[in-house]
Formats: structure tokens, sequence, C-alpha cells
């Protein structure tokens, strides 16, 4: 058992812990894992569940008395509890299952601190819900939204709750969307990481209130902290009245995505 953690700030606690459980995903990439079905062809793999594991290990030691949401385990702590974390133990199971790197593990205090770890590049995304910054290598850099990569990720992944007034796939056929961006799919929230950090200029995906979701709640976070433009995919601020997620790295990104998503025509200018 690790104690030190329990001087740890939130900040440092989302960390230790979204660095844990990259340590477990990290591991055992390549080897053939035992898969759990969840209906609807989602699935957890034996890394999903071990990766939660050691990421629940490192809250309970920090933050004993604090509620978590695991994707896998589901609830733990008092229902009562102020203070709730929010764990995606490995975003992006898919493409880990076939040997994909393009993975994040999600770590979050709602309404406060998160952190979000790529296990294969070995930077850890993270704030303390002011600002935001990118570990790696031991040195930490703040993170600086930029739209210059004009690299634009869109989760193209079911359900398609806004169909047909909205599917995400429709936005990558509009004149104005490949007039001013570049597409980009990887199907995992490591995608909105990427957005706070300037390698993306933006992120879309339709849903319903993202802000308690195990998926989003970290990158919107980070995103958030670094000064990035976050609405729902109606303009509306993120939360039970909104749906779907518009992360941008800055308004003038984030207006183009609107008027494309809004207008039939979508040129965006």
């Amino acid at each position: 058992m690790i104690d030190s953690y329990a001087g740890l700030e939130d900040a440092g606690v989302a960390t230790a812990a979204a660095r844990a459980g990259a340590d477990v995903v990290r591991a055992m990439y390549g080897r053939h894992l035992t898969r759990v079905d969840k209906g609807g062809g989602d699935f957890a793999t034996a890394a999903d569940i071990e990766a939660e594991k050691a990421i629940l290990g490192v809250l309970h030691e920090a933050r004993p008395d604090d509620a978590v949401l695991g994707e896998e385990s589901g609830e733990r702590g008092a229902a009562g509890a102020t203070r709730r974390w929010l764990v995606d133990p490995l975003c992006g199971t898919l493409n880990y299952a076939v040997g994909n790197m393009l993975v994040a593990v999600n770590v979050a205090l709602r309404g406060g601190a998160a952190a979000v770890a790529d296990p294969f590049s070995g930077e850890v995304f993270f704030t303390d819900g002011e600002e935001a910054w990118v570990r790696h290598d031991g040195a930490d850099s703040r993170l600086a939204p930029t739209s210059a990569t004009r690299l634009v990720d869109v989760n193209l992944d079911p359900p398609f709750p806004g169909a047909p007034g909205f599917r995400a796939v429709d936005l990558l056929a509009r004149p104005g969307f490949v007039e001013h961006f570049r597409p980009r799919v990887v199907s995992t929230t490591l995608a909105l990481a990427w957005v706070a950090a300037g390698k993306r200029a933006a992120y879309v995906t339709d849903g319903g209130d993202l802000s308690g979701s195990v998926h989003f709640a970290a990158g919107i976070a980070l995103c958030r902290a670094a000064g990035c433009v976050v609405t729902g995919i109606d303009g509306a601020p993120i939360g039970q009245a909104g749906r779907g997620l518009v992360a941008a790295a800055d308004d003038e990104t984030h207006r183009l995505l609107m008027t494309m998503v809004k207008s039939p025509s979508g040129h965006g200018d």
C-alpha cells in the first residue's frame, strides 16, 4: 500500500491515478486478452478491468471518503458524497484490442481536477480546474490551444442520437468543412486532450449530456482550463440541457464549425 498519495492535491491525485492506469495498459499491450461482452458491440478487455483496479487503488488511498464512478466497476462510495471521481480506464478499447496505440486513460473529479494519460507517448495532460499542463519526461508545460493544424477530430462511433437532424459523418461532406479543415477519426477521447494541447483544432461528437460521462469529463475539464471554446453541438453549455460536444481551440474555429453543424449547406463563411 502507498500512503504518500494522501498528501497530494487533487490534480496530483488525478495525475497519479491516470499514470497508474496507463502503466497497466502499456504493460498488457499486445497480449491475447479476455473480452467481456457489454452488448451492442461494446466490450471490455482484461486491460480495462486491471487498469481500473489500479486507478481505484490510488483514489482509495488518496481520497477514501470520495465517491467513484468507474466505467467497469460502477458506483463506489457513499451515495451522498459531495466529491465524485469519474474513471475511464481505457478509452479506445477497440483500438487497443486490434493493436492500435491510440488510447487514453481518463480520471476526473467532477467539477475539479482531471488528468488524461497517453500510455504510449508517456504524456499526462492534467488540470487543477483552473490551468492545464502536460507532463512529459518529468517536465511540465502549459497547454496552449491553437487551430494552426486545421485538424478536426470527429467521433463517428454510434449511437447517433442527433440523427437525422445532425450526423457527424454529414459534417465531413459539407463544402465548408473541407475548405477550412482536415478530418481525423481516432476513436478515443485522447483527441480532446490534443485540442487542449494544440495538436487538434477541434473535436466534434454527438450525444447527450456529456459533463458527467466517464469518457468525456476529463477531456472537457482540460479544454476548459486551457481556454478552449466548449459547447454542445447546439451551442448550448455542456450539461443536462445540452447535447453533444464541440471543443474548439478558438472562437473562430468554433464559429465555423457551428455554422456547418446548423446549416444544411454547411459553407461556414
